[in-house]
């Protein structure tokens, strides 16, 4: 905090005002493109007991704030001039929005006095960021800070947790006022209605074929690990929701695998089939509902309980036999006064049939793709060598199938995965993750058209030494896009081809270690001397275009698509 913070009543400079109130509801680090616009709150910074990351993008800025957020569950701080640097930040608002992450993004502004003159840089931050967050508000008085602050603490993290906006007159940033912090905030809880858990009870005594499925934010590792008891008790298959794969852990004899993108066939017919599905935390949204298809909209016709944090989520889409509106945290602190059942449940043996189908669906070693570069050898390697509370991060792509399908998550706090696709989060999330827990082992997948939308923050990386590892999987095209154009458009390839650097020698020019991987042969010995090296690090895996999925080619794509259309 400031000096001046040390008396409430003592006149304060509205950017030290503002730095104040972070400190005061706990703010340890701040991610910023640094701006004139928000000058005073930079130098208010100065003093403080606040760490900051100057970043070299404002949308990596806003990305590294929203994975802060979503490994801490406290709201990533994120700083940004205004116009450009605002319009920038916008990709990691919309990323925090769909992942209900909770975060605060402040926008420099311009003097209140120029207002509706389209001034430099002027922008209307309600209408531009109304649609995209929690909350926009602009401070117009030095004087509501505190008051205006402690709210966007409590918006962003309350309910279904989400980006918070607050843009900065620059002239108000510089008025002097003596006003007292706000206390430290305090998330909002709930708890299940009278009744609720005895409904559950029985629904879940009545099925014969239920499952769990678990997804949204607001748990922790002692949730999870609760979780997983009472699964085990009443021996409940558990699917996790798309890239929400830290939410239950992998090596649990009750873990069937994860609803999302490239889903095991064997668990869609799973839960197509089931007669009760549990549903905590999440919404079921596009990608695990399989554009919508798994559940019947607005009545599903599996019996439905729904738990989420926000009841403006309960019966959005879905109309729930039991919806109950509480934190997963909450909800499942309370399951655990439920009794374990006196006899073992009719679905006990389907349970361990789907756990033997993700086993042998979860096994790398069984993929062969075209190429000297197998990956499917170097996630078996990564599952061999990696520590159990290592982060992996990625961004959009149909190289993080690899991830998805073939990393075991065993456990909570270990997956950064951008539930809206967005390209280019991987680096930035990596950065974010080693600031703040720089003990962890931290591992970025990207593909080549991934990386480049946010490389230049491997210049961060190398600015506060934080060792990741980038597996930059290059095939020389926007991968996901040319499998659809093959599918719909077959052989007639448009946009999608990329020509792309040398990614090792541009991990050396920034200062970091980069090696070139071509062969399965190379990748072990490749890692050891990236991790060996102190330095963050690239390792440029070249695989063969084909190499489209761990299931299919292009090749086959195109055919598949030619004789479709006869």
């Amino acid at each position: 905090m400031t000096q001046q913070a040390n008396s409430a009543q003592a006149a304060r400079l509205g950017g030290h005002i503002l730095v104040d109130q972070l400190a005061a509801h706990g703010v340890k680090h701040v991610f910023c493109v640094p701006g004139e616009s928000y000058l005073a709150v930079l130098d208010g910074l100065h003093d403080a007991q606040i760490e900051v990351t100057v970043c070299r993008q404002e949308g990596g800025a806003a990305m590294m704030a929203d994975a802060y957020g979503k490994l801490t569950g406290e709201p990533g701080i994120c700083m940004v001039t205004r116009g450009p640097g605002a319009s920038n930040a916008l990709a990691g608002v919309h990323i925090a929005q769909q992942d209900s992450a909770p975060m605060i993004l402040f926008v420099g502004q311009i003097e209140r006095g120029m207002r509706e003159r389209e001034a430099f840089q002027e922008m209307d931050y309600r209408a531009v960021f109304g649609t995209q967050c929690k909350w926009a508000t602009e401070i117009d008085q030095v004087e509501r800070i505190p008051e205006l602050i402690s709210r966007a603490f409590h918006i962003a993290t309350s309910g279904r947790p989400g980006p918070v906006v607050i843009a900065l007159p620059e002239d108000m940033l510089t008025e002097m006022a003596s006003v007292p912090d706000a206390p430290h905030y305090e998330v909002i809880e709930t708890a299940p209605a009278a009744g609720q858990l005895q409904e559950l009870e029985i629904l879940l005594a009545g099925a014969s074929n239920p499952v769990a499925i678990l997804g949204g934010t607001r748990w922790d590792a002692h949730a999870v690990q609760q979780f997983a008891d009472f699964a085990q008790r009443h021996a409940l298959p558990v699917g996790v929701s798309f890239r929400r794969q830290m939410l239950f852990p992998a090596d649990h004899p009750c873990y069937i695998g994860d609803v999302g993108l490239g889903i095991n066939p064997a668990l869609l017919k799973r839960v197509e089939e089931a007669d009760l599905i549990l549903l905590i935390g999440g919404r079921m949204s596009e990608n695990p509902s399989q554009a919508y298809t798994l559940l019947d909209i607005p009545v599903p016709r599996q019996k439905l309980i729904h738990v989420h944090p926000d009841a403006a989520e309960l019966g959005r889409v879905y109309r729930a036999n039991l919806a109950i509106n509480t934190s997963p945290t909450a909800f499942v602190n309370a399951l655990a006064a439920l009794p374990a059942p006196t006899a073992t449940p009719a679905w006990a043996e389907g349970t361990k049939a789907m756990r033997e189908s993700y086993l042998k669906w979860s096994d790398p070693t069984l993929i062969q793709t075209p190429g000297k570069l197998q990956l499917g050898a170097v996630m078996a390697h990564l599952e061999e060598v990696l520590p159990a509370d290592a982060i992996m991060t990625n961004g959009a792509g149909n190289y993080a199938t690899w991830l998805h399908r073939f990393h075991r998550f065993n456990n909570y706090g270990t997956q950064l995965a951008p539930t809206s696709g967005s390209m280019g989060y991987g680096l930035p999330a990596a950065v974010g993750a080693k600031r703040v827990q720089p003990e962890k082992t931290v591992i970025c997948f990207a593909g080549d058209g991934c990386f480049m939308m946010h490389g230049q923050e491997f210049a961060t990386a190398v600015q506060y030494d934080l060792p990741i590892i980038v597996l930059l999987i290059d095939n020389g095209m926007y991968g996901t896009i040319r499998m659809h154009q093959e599918k719909h458009y077959p052989g007639r390839v448009s946009a999608t081809v990329l020509k792309n650097p040398d990614f090792a020698a541009y991990a050396q020019a920034f200062g970091g270690y980069g090696e070139r991987v071509e062969t399965t042969e190379q990748f072990a010995p490749a890692l050891e001397r990236a991790m060996a090296s102190g330095k963050p690090a690239i390792l440029h895996l070249l695989i063969d275009p084909e190499t489209i999925s761990p299931s299919t080619t292009l090749e086959k794509i195109r055919a598949a698509a030619l004789q479709a259309k006869g």
